[in-house]
């Protein structure tokens, strides 16, 4: 088990932003699976197998929501593997929590809930790192540092797999309209298009693969990168 001090495990939110993401997740996480699960869980799970999750690895997930990926990923990486999450939701904590303990998974998931940015972990800690609807929910100052502290915590020769709205591809009047609506309630439509591959490169991660999809008329990049040295 990685050693993760105490103080780090709870530590609070410091920017009102971050506090909105909290407090907004907090409120939907009763509904998130039948608002936003079905649409995503093609991409999410698009993703994964980008991620390729093999067993006896360590794998972190940030962002983990209601907890469905951390099953898919536990099963991958079997007894000798383990799964680390962390997400900024005490409510989707709980939820996950809870999902985790009914698929038999408990002994090899362990779930934090902190703010991101943190990454507590020590360098070349984990095979891959998996986040998805999670890095354009971030303020664009940050991406970048936060990018370079994930290459950190992934051992050389691992990779990241990260699915995001992409401001790439075809934007038709969904794409409009959603911008439109991130504008106007930012604090409920919280997730800002990015050129997540170009982000990933800028931070320093090699052989970007870059797939550019849609949902709902939305552009969505799965973007895979490998950590070389």
């Amino acid at each position: 088990m990685l050693n993760i001090s105490e103080s780090l495990r709870e530590k609070p939110m410091n920017s009102p932003a971050k506090d909105h993401v909290a407090n907004n997740y907090d409120r939907m996480g009763k509904w998130y699976d039948v608002i936003a699960g079905g649409s995503e869980k093609q991409l999410r799970r698009a993703g994964l197998c980008q991620l390729n999750a093999m067993p006896g690895e360590t794998i972190l997930e940030i962002g983990f929501g209601t907890g469905q990926s951390l099953v898919e990923i536990a099963e991958a990486v079997g007894n000798n593997g383990k799964v680390y999450g962390i997400d900024i939701s005490r409510r989707m904590l709980e939820i996950a929590k809870q999902r985790v303990a009914s698929a038999g998974y408990g002994g090899r998931i362990e779930l934090q809930c902190m703010d991101a940015s943190i990454l507590p972990y020590a360098e070349g800690t984990f095979n891959a790192l998996f986040m998805s609807f999670v890095l354009e929910v971030f303020e664009p100052s940050e991406i970048g540092l936060f990018l370079q502290n994930c290459r950190k915590v992934i051992k050389t020769d691992g990779r990241i797999c990260i699915v995001a709205m992409s401001s790439e591809g075809k934007h038709g009047i969904m794409m409009k309209l959603y911008k439109w609506a991130h504008a106007r309630f930012p604090n409920t439509v919280d997730c800002r298009p990015i050129d997540a591959g170009e982000l990933m490169r800028a931070a320093g991660f090699d052989q970007v693969e870059d797939i550019v999809t849609s949902f709902w008329g939305l552009s969505v990049e799965i973007v895979r990168s490998v950590k070389r040295g």
